[in-house]
């Protein structure tokens, strides 16, 4: 049999392409043009309405530069959503950096101990091969932001701003993941060479030391006590001394964190709706609760998501944010006719492109606002991303509702918003997915 691709065939394929006129004119436009922007839909200007029935009004949009914090953005632009309302602020930001600067630490010491537990694995197999890709990634989950509020609260932007290290990571996790590495070679040669399990730790002690110099370093030490100062929209000057991480959380944001649960659509055959679900060896803080998901039909997110923006409240969200998105602002099915550019069709659909890897979440933005028909159906959402003003209409994008549908995977929402059964669905025994599930990706 004849594997290859013969000169009968090759011959066949170019005269295929050439009997086409259409063919020679996409070639000479997307060769001077590239790709994207020949596909580009000449109704892409038609897209951008950013009238919304409901709209939150928050601050200024923030910028998480050359880092991938936005999780971390996302989480903590609600929580100043609320501040900025309580306090009858124009504008606030809480510091992303002091989270990010736990969490690097966190996830270290949480690698290490996956290390420590793996140690009868092979190097080369799937598990510590998967366990060594990425020991310091900037992604994250919301539960994983949850446990770093409870654990070192929250500050100010003011009280631990940007350093170079937060706002351009690269460097810090380049060198953060080899000395990680190293350290995870260490502990095995060490524990096949006959260490006992309390030695390996005070060896993981002394890796853990060195990992909090080389953060305080390259971001600088987070502190422990500030004061904040501010002015109201009234002009009204405000001082409060001598605050802590959490008597500032406390005092200023007040949330209790266990109201809030992660809902996910994942239409995939081996993750029934109705079920909760946690994963494998993805987490930051040890010690700290588990990731949990409650998978549902998308129109329940819908559902969930408006009914907390009605309230008042913004809600955090994930998704495929490359996919079908313009950095003019606009994320939409139609905007980008490739298809029809290249005469072929893409026809997988949401859980097709989930189990081959072709779609999972990759971001974390905030919907501020929602359009709704005479019918009070979705047809737009109003999303406040975290790159800069520069993007969208001062840093806001609209998404289709058809978008949602597609690209969106998760998003968070207070338990009231839920039902008693769902409710129950949440609390129960979750199922444990493998680390590599594609529900394991992190914005």
């Amino acid at each position: 049999m004849n594997t290859g691709i013969t000169e009968v065939e090759l011959r066949a394929f170019e005269e295929a392409f050439d009997s086409s006129a259409v063919n020679a004119v996409a070639m000479n436009a997307v060769v001077n043009n590239g790709l994207v922007n020949t596909a580009k839909s000449c109704e892409l200007a038609q897209k951008k309405n950013y009238a919304f029935s409901l709209s939150l009004e928050q601050g200024a949009v923030t910028n998480q530069e050359k880092s991938g914090r936005c999780w971390l953005f996302a989480a903590l632009n609600t929580m100043r959503f609320h501040m900025i309302q309580e306090q009858k602020l124009k504008n606030f930001e809480l510091s992303q950096a002091y989270l990010f600067f736990y969490d690097k630490l966190e996830k270290s010491n949480y690698f290490l101990e996956n290390i420590l537990e793996t140690l009868e694995e092979p190097v080369n197999g799937r598990l510590v091969s998967f366990l060594l890709q990425g020991p310091v990634g900037d992604g994250g989950q919301w539960d994983m932001f949850c446990n770093l509020v409870r654990k070192y609260g929250v500050v100010p932007k003011s009280a631990y701003p940007e350093s170079a290290g937060s706002s351009s990571s690269r460097d810090v996790n380049v060198y953060l993941t080899e000395k990680l590495r190293e350290d995870a070679c260490i502990l095995r040669r060490k524990y096949q060479a006959g260490a006992s399990q309390e030695a390996l730790r005070e060896e993981k002690k002394a890796m853990m030391a060195e990992v909090y110099r080389i953060l305080c370093i390259c971001m600088g030490k987070p502190p422990k006590a500030f004061d904040l100062e501010y002015r109201d929209k009234d002009k009204n000057f405000h001082r409060d001394t001598g605050l802590t991480p959490h008597s500032f959380y406390e005092k200023y944001i007040g949330w209790n964190l266990d109201d809030y649960v992660s809902l996910i659509n994942a239409p995939t055959a081996d993750k029934p709706f109705g079920r909760s679900y946690t994963v494998r060896f993805l987490g930051n803080v040890k010690e700290g609760s588990a990731v949990r998901y409650l998978n549902l039909g998308i129109e329940e997110l819908k559902r969930a998501a408006i009914a907390q923006m009605k309230d008042g409240c913004p809600v955090w969200f994930g998704c495929d944010v490359g996919k079908h998105s313009d950095r003019s602002g606009v994320m939409d099915m139609d905007i980008l006719q490739v298809g029809a550019l290249l005469s072929t069709e893409f026809t997988m659909t949401k859980a097709e492109r989930l189990d081959y890897g072709q779609s999972l979440m990759t971001h974390a933005m905030v919907f501020q606002g929602v359009n709704l028909d005479e019918n009070d159906r979705p047809n737009r959402w109003r999303v406040e991303n975290s790159w800069g003003k520069e993007p969208g209409e001062d840093g806001y994008y609209v998404m289709s509702d058809a978008w949602f549908d597609q690209y969106v995977y998760q998003i968070v929402v207070q338990k009231k918003y839920l039902t008693s059964e769902q409710l129950s669905a949440y609390a129960a025994e979750p199922i444990v997915l493998e680390p590599w599930d594609p529900m394991g990706s992190l914005a």
